[in-house]
């Protein structure tokens, strides 16, 4: 190494040592500038609407990686069935990126649905809108669905009517006590009357086997006791033969 690459490198000379400082400064910028350029990326989000049924998480990022890094991204899901509602927000990790997305996938044909894509204002990204986003999904364990469509037997059918119709007609109270005057048939309309129970009921219900009970035997009893002492009525008609014979003497007369 020769004298003046050394006085380049280390400068006794306060001037050139000056020098020697605002060059190390550049190299320094120099070797930043990437970093700095990548912090200054601003992230930009797009919706991703009318989605077809079968594209889940794997299936979107997969698909929407290949314009670029995607940072974040957060498909809606039912939280009682777990199935998609059909859109989703995707954030990738510059905002130019995104823009070519929405403009690129915007009425694009995917499963015989046409994709709605824009961007997403930045004053209208919330704060919460991705949390939870890298969590994976799992499946509710009795989705909603399948508890009401459940088999129930005729005393949980029963308790759940009374009780909407205990909550329904609190409802009308309410609406009474405010001064709305509001008719509507509600599930009173849908539940079929009860039938009257008369004495003979037992008999005409559509059960294989009537119901017969002590009480039921005794009414039975006491009202046919009280028929037999009733006036009735006999009406005595003549017989087949003799009419036909009435018939026959007034045509020879």
């Amino acid at each position: 190494m020769t004298e003046s690459e050394c006085q380049e490198l280390l400068a006794l000379d306060p001037q050139q040592e000056s020098e020697f400082k605002k060059k190390v400064k550049e190299a320094k910028n120099k070797k930043r500038r990437p970093d700095s350029q990548v912090n200054q990326l601003t992230p930009g989000v797009i919706y991703v609407g009318h989605l077809p049924l079968g594209l889940f998480e794997p299936q979107l990022q997969s698909y929407f990686e290949q314009f670029g890094k995607v940072e974040k991204l957060r498909l809606s899901r039912s939280r009682k069935t777990g199935g998609s509602k059909g859109y989703a927000f995707i954030q990738y990790e510059c905002g130019d990126v995104a823009e070519i997305v929405a403009e690129t996938m915007n009425n694009y044909l995917i499963g015989e649905r046409l994709i709605q894509c824009h961007v997403v204002p930045k004053e209208k990204v919330h704060e919460k809108m991705f949390v939870g986003s890298r969590r994976r999904f799992k499946k509710p364990s009795q989705p909603a669905v399948t508890r009401y469509n459940r088999v129930r037997s005729a005393d949980q059918v029963t308790k759940m009517t009374d009780r909407l119709l205990h909550k329904e007609q609190k409802l009308r109270k309410r609406l009474a006590a405010r001064g709305i005057e509001y008719d509507f048939p509600g599930f009173a309309a849908q539940v079929p009357p009860k039938k009257k129970t008369g004495l003979d009921s037992s008999t005409c219900s559509d059960d294989a086997t009537p119901v017969c009970t002590p009480s039921l035997l005794e009414r039975r009893k006491s009202t046919a006791a009280g028929d037999d002492g009733d006036d009735e009525v006999v009406i005595k008609m003549p017989p087949v033969e003799d009419l036909d014979s009435s018939s026959t003497s007034e045509d020879d007369a």
